[in-house]
């Protein structure tokens, strides 16, 4: 998740224990990693990551380097300090596509990852699709820890089942059920988006949904234009939907947006399935206390988020760094990981039986729908382009100017990837073209 960078972040660090390295000693028997999971089921399924190699791994110290607040863009604004300075974590979290290659690969400042796939048999045990989200020129350079799907409608059982509702398949019906709820004095779209990528993530969603999964992907391959009018009808509807939202969504985070769900102050919330984690973390259980469907008018299509984690070149503790990687990789790593995260694991042969029934749809969803890249989220357009639309449409939510939100992001896609009348005709990166017909997230 991404929103505009911003430099003044804080840098919190957490010592726990973990294993020696069998790949050769680190340099000081330690291990810094980097993240910005702290919310929920993230830290949840941190620390059980983190619980896996230390049963491996007795004897090395992590230093887990968390950087709160932003969705990430505090987390990124310290990161390519300490990158451009020399001083690289270990090991950090970043999402697969653009966000990994444009920022930091063809950059070089990344080692590939091939042995580590060769030693691990990764090649088998990893879809394509991801292996070719997190790839250049032909080598891997992240692991894919999971897989998430964006884009999804979650719901407070007992206010639908009080209100007589049933998961809006369409914008229209999504407006009928929320005309229906606005009546009762209930909130129909919990909305937290201090952070500004939450409101282009429902962009995406109602993009996706206008478009088709072929054309939304047309769209950040550079061959549909911004102009486009079908844009405008995008906007249009999203107009709409933020009538119905919190009146207080510019001082939320997701988390707490999401919170409103799970304390009945809002009927619905539309994000990823981090927020099942966020869910399941405070004590709802699946099916029972909260549902979930496509987002309205996306059935059949997958919106793909990756978590991974890659190695910087000249880090102090390559070896520990190097286990690090080869444990989250691991089915043991994954199954700890993704049950407490939200998300589904990212190799094919993990252990079913330890997911929930959401994360079982999902698994099927993920091998039989269309799969799609997230654009909030990093792979779908190289960073350059992606500040710039997180501004328009977060000054759209509040101006609710359709012209000047087009113009705007037509605008910036000239200036910054090279759009001729609001189409790119420069590549947008390795990792922004190849879900689905190769791409996601």
């Amino acid at each position: 998740m991404r929103g505009k960078f911003k430099v003044e972040a804080m840098l919190s660090m957490m010592v726990l224990t973990a294993g020696l390295p069998s790949r050769g000693a680190a340099a000081d028997q330690g291990l810094e990693i980097f993240t910005y999971w702290t919310a929920g089921g993230e830290a949840d399924g941190l620390a059980a990551l983190e619980k896996v190699f230390s049963a491996k791994h007795p004897g090395v110290q992590i230093r887990n380097a968390v950087v709160a607040g932003g969705a990430g863009s505090n987390a990124t604004a310290v990161l390519a300090t300490r990158m451009q300075g020399g001083n690289p974590p270990d090991t950090f979290q970043i999402h697969g596509g653009a966000e990994l290659i444009d920022t930091w690969v063809k950059t070089g400042f990344m080692e590939p990852l091939t042995k580590l796939y060769k030693d691990e048999g990764l090649d088998q045990k990893f879809p394509k699709q991801l292996i070719d989200l997190v790839s250049y020129q032909g080598q891997p350079y992240s692991v894919p820890v999971n897989v998430h799907r964006n884009g999804v409608l979650w719901f407070n059982k007992k206010i639908f089942s009080d209100n007589g509702l049933t998961p809006p398949e369409t914008w229209d019906a999504f407006f009928a059920a929320a005309d229906k709820l606005k009546a009762k004095g209930i909130t129909p779209l919990a909305l937290g988006d201090k952070d500004k990528w939450e409101s282009l993530q429902l962009f995406e969603d109602i993009l996706l949904a206008t478009l088709g999964p072929d054309d939304y992907k047309a769209l950040w391959a550079g061959r549909l234009a911004w102009t486009d009018p079908r844009i405008t009808k995008a906007l249009e509807t999203m107009k709409r939907v933020v009538g119905y939202v919190n009146d207080d969504h510019a001082t939320l985070t997701w988390d707490q947006a999401t919170g409103l769900v799970l304390r009945g102050k809002a009927a619905m919330n539309l994000m990823g399935d981090w927020a099942k984690g966020y869910f399941t973390s405070n004590g709802w259980e699946v099916g029972t206390d909260f549902g979930w469907a496509p987002a309205p008018g996306t059935k059949g299509s997958f919106i793909v988020v990756t978590d991974t984690f890659g190695l910087p070149k000249k880090v102090k503790n390559r070896a520990a760094a190097l286990e690090w990687l080869a444990v989250l990789a691991s089915v043991p790593g994954q199954d700890a990981f993704n049950p407490k995260k939200g998300s589904i694991p990212a190799r094919v042969d993990a252990d079913k039986s330890k997911y929930d029934a959401y994360s079982k749809g999902a698994m099927a969803d993920f091998a039989a729908n269309a799969l799609v890249p997230s654009e909030a989220n990093g792979p779908a357009t190289v960073p350059a382009f992606l500040t710039p639309i997180t501004d328009a449409i977060s000054g759209f939510v509040n101006d609710k100017d359709v012209a000047r939100a087009q113009s705007t992001i037509a605008q910036a896609c000239r200036e910054t990837v090279g759009c001729a009348a609001g189409v790119a005709t420069a590549k947008p990166g390795s990792g922004a073209s190849s879900t689905g017909s190769g791409q996601g997230q």
